[in-house]
């Protein structure tokens, strides 16, 4: 629907009705999913309407976004990399996947952007459930945090549903706490063991969480 004119009156009125009802902001207009990962430097959300994200860097002192959906044709992209410019922040497209064994070079770039990102930074998907969830725990465990820790950031609380197909970043975690928490670094687990096309074949979803999350509740 949105072509990526944001420079005319109807190019603007087309992008927030794009954003509003097709990408579902309608209901980010009272629900941020927002939450702390990483005290005074990493913060989570789904993906923010203009007002939102300026009233977090008001409030946060937000200096980077890190954009976890990748660049997309739609108005939610559109009016939050506006904003982001007219803020001054720091902006990244990291994309992730959410139904997909996580990428070992994805998960290294991530590690290198929350590296040098300047902070605090928040991170964002489209709901907040899932991708969030999974770079959120990334970010844990880069820390030096648990599994443990790094799961609660994939729970019911964020929309997450472990049942469905998002359940694959449950089971990367899992994976590592089962292979080599307490006897390997999780970077040199990812570097050196990690398969991910075993994960992938080895994870099985629930048809019906899958659906429900799918078609329902309508997670990307």
């Amino acid at each position: 629907m949105f072509k990526g004119d944001l420079s005319t009156a109807r190019g603007r009125t087309v992008a927030w009705i794009d954003s509003l009802f097709i990408d579902h902001a309608v209901f980010r207009l009272i629900w941020s999913n927002l939450a702390p990962v990483v005290p005074n430097r990493v913060w989570r959300c789904n993906h923010p309407t203009p007002l939102r994200l300026r009233r977090m860097v008001r409030r946060l002192g937000i200096r980077t976004l890190i954009n976890l959906r990748g660049k997309t044709q739609s108005g939610s992209d559109a009016l939050s990399r506006e904003m982001a410019r007219t803020l001054g922040l720091s902006f990244h497209d990291m994309a992730l996947e959410s139904r997909g064994a996580p990428q070992r070079e994805r998960i290294l770039r991530l590690h290198d952007l929350y590296r040098s990102m300047q902070v605090p930074a928040i991170i964002h998907c489209k709901s907040g459930a899932d991708r969030a969830g999974l770079a959120a725990g990334l970010m844990i465990l880069f820390e030096g945090g648990t599994t443990v820790d790094a799961l609660r950031q994939l729970s019911l609380r964020f929309g997450h549903i472990r049942q469905a197909r998002t359940g694959i970043l449950d089971a990367f975690f899992l994976l590592y706490q089962r292979e080599a928490e307490g006897r390997k670094p999780f970077l040199d687990w990812v570097r050196q063991d990690y398969d991910e096309a075993a994960l992938r074949r080895d994870f099985h979803a629930n048809g019906l969480a899958s659906f429900i999350n799918d078609w329902v509740l309508v997670h990307e």
